[in-house]
């Protein structure tokens, strides 16, 4: 990964992305020729009917997927483009040190109680048990669980699990976090709680957030709106 010239004001830069599945008559151009820039600290809603290629830009965005072609620069240095073809480990300490993820499904571990599926990245990183109880406590704290710390994920509502995730998203000070649908399973009001609270906290740890969402209430919160359709960004 290389370094960008000047990337004090970008957190991500992408350029002409495109990934398609399948080839011929059945091709799909999931993500098609997509070009943006997202200035630091922003809350950015990529919003599109289902289908449209929002949870396929967000993998590239994430490294959880590779662009057929393209660039995409992530905190100051380039990922993919220029020939750069990253190896499954870089993809993967990208994914361990710079971006942290909220899924639609929460993806919890059910044998594991609230405080230790927040503390799984830092085990990862093996953090000190020290600093990594501190961190787990603060960011239960800051998510309104503090007193939920014991109690597995069968045990809270959606919208504690939803909230469970996000603080393990932040434990390990991610400098971008990607959101898919974060709200897709829960209530409206109890999705419109979860936005609330995903926007303050990302205030509070001063991360950029890139989130997929059908939710008003996210959409109005949003520093930027990025709309796709088949694939293509059609407004931004």
């Amino acid at each position: 990964m290389t370094e960008l010239a000047d990337p004090s004001e970008v957190m991500v830069s992408a350029r002409n992305l495109r990934r398609t599945f399948g080839s011929g008559d059945r091709a799909v151009h999931a993500v098609n020729d997509v070009s943006f820039d997202i200035p630091r600290g922003q809350l950015c809603a990529v919003v599109g009917r289902s289908g449209a290629g929002k949870t396929s830009l967000l993998n590239l965005l994430g490294g959880l997927d590779r662009p057929d072609s393209g660039s995409l620069s992530i905190d100051g240095k380039q990922v993919f483009g220029d020939g750069l073809r990253p190896s499954r480990r870089e993809l993967t300490a990208l994914r361990r040190d710079t971006v942290g993820f909220v899924f639609q499904n929460f993806s919890l571990l059910p044998i594991l109680n609230a405080a230790e599926n927040v503390g799984v990245p830092l085990r990862v990183r093996r953090t000190p048990a020290a600093e990594r109880e501190d961190r787990v406590s603060l960011l239960l704290k800051l998510v309104g669980l503090g007193d939920h710390r014991a109690q597995r994920p069968g045990e809270l509502s959606g919208g504690q699990q939803q909230r469970v995730a996000i603080a393990r998203s932040l434990v390990h000070t991610p400098r971008l976090l990607i959101a898919d649908e974060p709200t897709g399973q829960l209530d409206s009001q109890t999705g419109r709680d979860v936005m609330e609270l995903l926007h303050a906290v990302v205030l509070s740890e001063n991360v950029t957030a890139i989130v997929a969402t059908h939710d008003e209430a996210m959409i109005e919160l949003a520093d930027r709106v990025l709309t796709i359709s088949d694939g293509a960004l059609t407004g931004s």
